[in-house]
């Protein structure tokens, strides 16, 4: 008997080390100055809280970096990588290299991500998650060396040729917000932070 109890142990580190591979890390890529074609008054803030609402989501299904040039705006306890300063690609690129295993890289436009809508991309595999516009708002990589700067106009369609990422229909991760008119579709699918700030008067 004296040989079960440290068997057993070891049957249970396997499979905790075997559930964090599957954890996925997260990458948020953000700039507070992206969300231009929403209204002045409240821009800052509303990127900031949209922000907030993706972190949320994301921390509750893995470890999350942010990619910014601004530490001050990330939320407590959440690693924050610096932006190299050179667009979208390469500030995803610079999280990634600190990643080793599954990677998800989100956008930091989502406000209706779900902690199950993320679980549901990991799930996916090798994927990604398609703007109506034809650009891509999150990718799943269980190998994150298959990302490359494919960003910009039509980026799907060039995730897809270059690493035969499968799309994957998730609403919660397809309402990216590029305008008011974005918020006011979205309505009551917009996480906390968000719906908070729009109840304040402006």
């Amino acid at each position: 008997m004296g040989d079960v109890r440290p068997g057993f142990e070891r049957v249970l580190l396997e499979r905790h080390l075997t559930t964090l591979r599957r954890v996925p890390a997260i990458v948020i890529p953000y700039r507070g100055d992206a969300k231009r074609r929403l209204a002045s008054s409240h821009r800052a803030a509303l990127a900031l809280a949209m922000l907030g609402d993706v972190v949320e989501a994301a921390g509750q299904v893995g470890r999350v970096l942010v990619v910014t040039d601004d530490a001050s705006v990330v939320p407590p306890g959440v690693e924050v990588v610096d932006d190299p300063g050179q667009g979208l690609a390469a500030a995803v690129a610079a999280a990634l290299d600190l990643v080793d295993g599954h990677a998800l890289v989100v956008n930091a436009d989502l406000p209706a991500a779900t902690p199950d809508a993320l679980r549901r991309l990991a799930a996916a595999g090798p994927a990604l998650v398609e703007a109506a516009d034809g650009t891509t708002n999150a990718l799943s990589l269980p190998d994150p060396s298959a990302f490359a700067p494919l960003y910009g106009p039509g980026s799907a369609d060039r995730f897809r040729a270059h690493a035969g990422l499968d799309t994957v229909r998730i609403s919660e991760l397809e309402l990216d917000v590029d305008s008011d008119a974005d918020l006011e579709r979205l309505g009551a699918r917009l996480g906390a932070r968000t719906r908070a700030l729009l109840a304040v008067p402006a």
